[in-house]
């Protein structure tokens, strides 16, 4: 039993890493991957027919497009449109620049230049509102994503010109060493916009971590209300917290918990705050 037990986190873990790898491959394509990639990524697990089905409606449902891309303003609320439209008019006084500009800069950056670090910056600020796009409808609104872009594309400039990433040994000055000594300019571009889509796809996994614990709360909450209301009805009174460990084996102490995460409104329980 415990054999089949491992083996089964180890294939959801194997699925959990090749949807993440896919994903990250359809980013860097544009927001878009091939049926023959998918299937090639899974083809470890066997999956069948419809179980790769299951894959593509998944991606699909976070703006992958299957074969070709889809519009990623497609899932924009009227209010994040708005935003949106909003951010780009702030940028219409800036210049466009072109691609052998922005390598310009790239070069100038990595030599220390700060006043090409600037334009290196602001040739990445519509870039990152086309990728919070692409991030949009995971749980954090569209202002949020691109705010969270643009700290990392500067943070990200400021390691390229001058190396000064964090600690030695840490995983912020490992970054800004390789940015800085690979002395690639289109191998820096590639980390920028790899630190801008980083930065977006950890606060969407912190946003879903919280909601995690949220639901946690409201289930114990919830549990302890529902077994409240149960004993009350049967002695048809409101009901101590000793009472209710003892009549239904839920501790005394996850019981005060589930009172003070709700505020102390379980309405079924009788306490005295301050004895909490």
């Amino acid at each position: 039993m415990a054999r089949e037990e491992s083996g089964m986190v180890s294939r959801e873990a194997a699925f959990a890493e090749s949807l993440q790898r896919i994903r990250r491959i359809a980013r860097e394509q544009g927001n878009c991957i091939s049926e023959e990639q998918v299937k090639e990524e899974f083809s470890d697990l066997e999956f069948n027919d419809a179980q790769l089905q299951m894959v593509y409606d998944y991606l699909e449902k976070h703006k992958v497009g299957i074969g070709e891309p889809v519009d990623p303003d497609a899932g924009l609320t009227e209010e994040e449109r708005s935003y949106l439209q909003i951010y780009l008019d702030g940028l219409e006084a800036l210049p466009v620049y072109s691609d052998g500009e922005r390598r310009a800069y790239t070069i100038s950056a990595m030599a220390g230049d700060r006043v090409a670090g600037q334009r290196l910056t602001e040739s990445y600020l519509k870039d990152v509102a086309d990728i919070a796009k692409l991030y949009s409808g995971q749980g954090i609104l569209l202002e949020d994503l691109i705010g969270e872009g643009n700290v990392a594309l500067a943070t990200g400039v400021e390691m390229l010109m001058s190396g000064a990433g964090g600690p030695a040994g840490s995983r912020m000055q490992a970054k800004a060493d390789g940015l800085t000594q690979a002395g690639k300019p289109d191998e820096a571009e590639g980390m920028l916009v790899k630190g801008i889509m980083d930065a977006m796809e950890a606060l969407i996994q912190e946003n879903a971590d919280q909601d995690k614990r949220d639901r946690k709360v409201a289930d114990k909450v919830n549990k302890v209300a529902d077994r409240a209301r149960e004993l009350a009805e049967e002695l048809r009174r409101k009901v101590t917290p000793e009472e209710l460990a003892r009549e239904t084996g839920i501790s005394l102490r996850s019981i005060q918990d589930a009172m003070r995460m709700s505020g102390f409104q379980i309405e079924d329980i009788a306490y005295a705050k301050d004895s909490l």
